[in-house]
Formats: C-alpha cells, structure tokens, sequence
C-alpha cells in the first residue's frame, strides 16, 4: 500500500470539500430534475395502483382465481411490479359503509409480468361465508376494477440464505404461495426442487389441484404430496401433516419408517396454512431439531377466536368499549368490541386505516394509544421496543380492554 504522507491522508476530507464546491460552481444554472434513484424506487415500488380483473376461474368447488392486469385511465397506465414467489398483493376495498384493506397471496409465477401481456393472480377460498371473501365472489368480475398494492412480504426463497431443497407445509387456502413458487420453477425462474405437503379435507376440494398435477407432471424438480384429513375413499396419504410424514417425505426422498434423512439439516420448510396447523407444523420442526434458519413462515394473521391467543383474558370476551379516534384536528368516536382488533373496529366505522399483514408484523398500520388499556397479541409483535415504551401499537393486533383514545395517521 502506498503511502502519500501523514499530511496528505488526514487532508483528505479538505480536498474533497474542495473538490465539491468547485463542481457546484462550475455547474449549470438549469435545474436537472432527474433522479434515477427515485425512478428507480418507484417503478419498484409504485404504491396504490388501480387494476382491472381480466379472467375469473374456478381453482376449486370452494375457490376462484382472479386475474389482474395493467389498467389505463386518463392516459397513464399502471404496471405491475415484480414480485417474489410467496410475496402478497394487498387490496384497498370500499365495501357498503366500510373501508377495508386485505392481503392475497400472490398465486401467479413472477415470471407472468414480464410477458407481453403483464399480469398477475390471486386465488381466494370461500368454504365459510365471511365479509371480504363474500365481496370478491359476489361482485368481482371480469371488467372490475380494484385499488391495489404490491409486492410485500419477506415469506420467499432466497438461495443465499435457504437450501436447495424446499419442503412447503400447506393447508387450505395456505397453498398460494406454494403454486406460484411451482410455477417459477417450472418456468425456470427459480432453482430449487420442491415437495409440497398439502392438507385438505376431502380430494373434491383441492384448491389449484389441476394446477399442481400439471406442474407436477412436466415438471420433474417439483413433488406434490396430498394429504386428506375427511376422506375415506383417499387412496394416499390421510390425516394430518405429522412429525412422520414431514419425515418421511424431506429432502425429496421418503425415508424408511422411523428413519431421519442425514442430510435433512440441509432442507429448507416453508409454512402457510390456518393458525391451528401452524401450532402443529412448529411443535414437529422442534422435534425433527431443525432451526428458526430453516423454518420459515408466512405472516400469521391473528386468530378470529381469541381464546387461541396466548394471554388473553378471556373475561374481556363480550365486552364494548368506545374508542375516541384522534386524525389531526379531527375526532370520531366508535364503539368496539375488546375481542376485535382495533383494526376491525376502524373498518367498520368507514375510518380508513392501512393494514396490509394483519398479523402485526408490518407497522403499516402503526397508531398511538393516547389513553386507556390495551391488549397486544404476542403472535407476531413485530412493534420496536421504543415503540412499547412509547405507547405506540399495531391497530390490527391489538384489542381494546377499556375505553380508549388513540391517535392514527391522516389517510
């Protein structure tokens, strides 16, 4: 290394100011407004965006896939940025009186947005009657058009980070992520093989089951395995996604009865299913003894029974309380029930608030208590510890235990 002198090291910083100011006044007079950076950021990140659904198709008896492509209005045309296999869209609805947002997962391959024809999928299941689902099977057709965001989520394979051979852990609607990953490798746009474990009731209603067949058909680096918990006439695997058949079943290779892959540290297991299984899928990753680097899930929404939460105190259950929602100079006051996430009760007094996980791992909707008591779900806090101290909560994981006055972001 070469050496100039003690002077002219530590006078370095001088000479680059020096540097600096004659650059600025030797400059042009006219402004240049560009900035690629920022250009750069927005077409990767574009924010609220309007799409129009092109095709509706039956994935199952109890689901559907909606296609979404680019949408023109007054001469400007949205696009679709690219996403990750696992990432979610989220949605900005206006249902009746209320505001509402929702996230899908993203059921379409990365690669379909970079076709002459950009689009991308969401697949939603409808087994129950249930608010936004209702809405997108009654009144989402072809022609519709819906106020979107994308891509969010850190739920995808990173090979830098993740092993080359990936279990996938799916029950129900919790396959989305998966076909879309599938379909990347099957276009070969990601390098990786995949088994997937798929929990459903009865073979009838597989959600994307025609999809994975084909898939699994032409596409040797991907397995689907279906497991059917109400199925008599199954002739595969029945029950439940065990400690054995994940066993059984990693690294790609079934393994003898009672026998453990070697080389099963060197698998990756990807969950997303309803909160139930996930309590099930993690107590099997702690007896198999594979680590939190190798076992990774998707954002868990918070439980619709609150009695499934870790320290809720179950005498709040069908309490009310009204909530003083402070918006600038602006105050409403609501009524909310204490086993209903804050969240909830905004949506359905039309208050506009931007949730996108709904699982309180985000901070998209990031409010401050001003006053009153709350309960915060310890399922996927993802507050910073500054913000506890603080006061600050996610409005989507936290449950009125009093009267409250909070303070949100102006939307």
């Amino acid at each position: 290394m070469k050496i100039k002198g003690f002077l002219k090291d530590v006078g370095g910083a001088s000479r680059v100011t020096k540097m600096r100011k004659a650059l600025i006044e030797n400059a042009s007079p006219v402004p240049h407004p560009q900035d690629p950076i920022r250009e750069l950021a927005d077409a990767l990140h574009p924010g609220k965006q309007k799409f129009v659904v092109t095709q509706v198709r039956e994935a199952s008896p109890t689901a559907r896939t909606f296609r979404f492509e680019p949408f023109e209005e007054n001469g400007v045309r949205s696009h679709i940025p690219p996403f990750q296999s696992g990432q979610y869209v989220n949605f900005y609805l206006t249902i009746g009186t209320s505001t509402v947002t929702r996230a899908y997962s993203i059921s379409s391959a990365p690669s379909s947005v970079r076709g002459e024809k950009p689009f991308f999928e969401i697949t939603i299941r409808r087994n129950v009657s249930y608010f936004v689902p209702d809405y997108f099977f009654k009144e989402v057709k072809e022609g519709s058009v819906l106020t979107a965001a994308l891509p969010f989520s850190q739920f995808y394979y990173e090979p830098l980070r993740d092993a080359e051979n990936v279990v996938a852990l799916a029950g129900g609607s919790g396959i989305t992520p998966f076909v879309s990953m599938a379909k990347e490798i099957a276009a070969g746009g990601l390098d990786c093989d995949l088994t997937i474990l798929y929990g459903s009731v009865k073979h009838t209603d597989i959600v994307c089951g025609d999809e994975l067949a084909e898939i699994a058909k032409t596409c040797p680096r991907v397995r689907v395995v279906h497991v059917m918990s109400d199925d008599p006439e199954w002739q595969g695997e029945k029950g439940f996604i065990t400690t054995d058949l994940i066993r059984k079943y990693s690294c790609g290779i079934p393994a003898a009865s009672g026998e453990q892959p070697e080389d099963m540290v060197d698998t990756t297991y990807m969950f997303c299913g309803p909160w139930a299984m996930y309590r099930v899928v993690r107590a099997s990753m702690e007896e198999l003894g594979v680590g939190p680097r190798r076992f990774r899930h998707d954002v868990m929404q918070q439980p619709s029974n609150v009695k499934q939460i870790p320290g809720f105190p179950e005498d709040q259950i069908g309490k009310r309380y009204q909530i003083t929602v402070v918006r600038g100079v602006q105050e409403d006051v609501i009524g909310a029930a204490a086993d209903e996430p804050v969240a909830v009760a905004l949506e359905r007094s039309a208050i506009p608030v931007d949730t996108h996980c709904r699982g309180g791992e985000c901070g998209y909707c990031r409010s401050q208590l001003l006053n009153g008591d709350i309960f915060v779900s310890p399922l996927g806090d993802g507050r910073r510890a500054m913000d506890k101290e603080m006061g600050w909560f996610h409005a989507c994981s936290a449950y009125p235990m009093s009267d409250l006055t909070i303070k949100i972001p102006i939307l």
